[in-house]
């Protein structure tokens, strides 16, 4: 199932990332389709040949178009990619549903859980669009850098994996390497908890704890996204690669990070709202960190990082209050 040049490819989703990803098809050679739910934004999009609101500076390439119709952006299209905030995805893929040409497969490159349900999203698509290929693509990538054609690679997850090779071809370029898994649990449960661990990394830089802190963060946290994953059905080695390791140190590390200038802004005293306010996009580990401690009570996981992120957010607790919680546990050996 390899993927032919110049075919058309609907980008449902007219953020950062799915701006940054319909150029980056159009740079390889696709047609794409960018589509919006807001018409107005769309209409800018339209006049002004670039996403001006969320990627200014890199104008549209030959074969871009944006529409806020739904049908018109899957009209012809041979690939859907599905680019929306996780609380919308549920409801993007039933509308889908009856829309879709017959041999589309879908793929999505949100990273959360479904935040009504707690489940993983593969669940809600395989639910509503049946006997359909699917794929995830996940790892360390910044719109704006991909936008940039800087060297970035991701991970492209499904069952199917012809269908992975397809959607990794068309994402492959000069300066785009896109790697295969079959492990979709596994990658989309990194892409979702790397959020809630971002949050907490920019709280600890935003207190002023240092580099020692920061690495024992992420380590920790990363211990934390494997219980997690493995728990569900995730394999041990998808967390060590891009979708895991990867994309978690970049969230943690990098200001390009919304979820680390989260924790930022908490540190400062911020409340979640303002700093929502300030940072002007969605930031999704505000919304997965309810999902994610929902997810690991169910299936009986510790994950202390993760839960005091939950405290700060939603049960104003203070991060130094979180902090002291984390600092005051027991002794314990590193590897159960």
């Amino acid at each position: 199932m390899s993927a032919a040049a110049g075919e058309q490819v609907a980008v449902l989703g007219a953020g950062s990332w799915g701006t940054a990803l319909a150029v980056l098809l159009c740079r390889n050679g696709h047609q794409a389709r960018l589509w919006g739910n807001e018409p107005a934004h769309v209409a800018e999009l339209q006049h002004d040949g670039e996403s001006r609101r969320f990627l200014p500076g890199f104008p549209f390439p030959p074969g871009l178009s944006a529409t806020d119709s739904l049908d018109e952006a899957l009209s012809d299209a041979s690939d859907c990619l599905i680019v929306v905030p996780s609380h919308a995805f549920g409801e993007v893929v039933m509308l889908l549903a009856d829309r879709l040409a017959v041999g589309a497969g879908v793929a999505w490159a949100t990273k959360g859980l479904d935040p009504t349900s707690g489940r993983l999203l593969h669940t809600l698509a395989l639910e509503a669009l049946g006997d359909r290929p699917l794929a995830v693509v996940s790892g360390p990538s910044f719109a704006r850098e991909v936008a940039a054609g800087l060297p970035t690679a991701v991970t492209v997850a499904s069952s199917d994996a012809g269908y992975a090779a397809r959607i990794a071809g068309r994402l492959h370029g000069e300066r785009f390497r896109a790697y295969t898994s079959e492990d979709m649990v596994g990658v989309e449960i990194c892409g979702a908890a790397k959020n809630v661990l971002a949050i907490a990394t920019g709280i600890a830089d935003g207190l002023g704890f240092g580099a020692n802190a920061r690495a024992a963060l992420i380590t920790r946290g990363l211990a934390e996204l494997v219980r997690l994953g493995t728990s569900v059905g995730g394999r041990p080695q998808t967390f060590m690669g891009l979708a895991g390791v990867g994309d978690l140190v970049l969230t943690c590390t990098d200001d390009q990070s919304r979820n680390r200038r989260m924790g930022l802004a908490l540190a400062r005293g911020l409340t979640v709202e303002s700093a929502k306010a300030d940072i002007g996009q969605e930031v999704e580990g505000v919304i997965t960190a309810r999902a994610v401690r929902a997810l690991s009570q169910r299936q009986g996981i510790e994950m202390p990082i993760s839960e005091q992120v939950y405290r700060v957010l939603y049960e104003r607790v203070s991060p130094l209050e979180a902090t002291a919680a984390l600092l005051e546990r027991d002794p314990k050996p590193e590897f159960a």
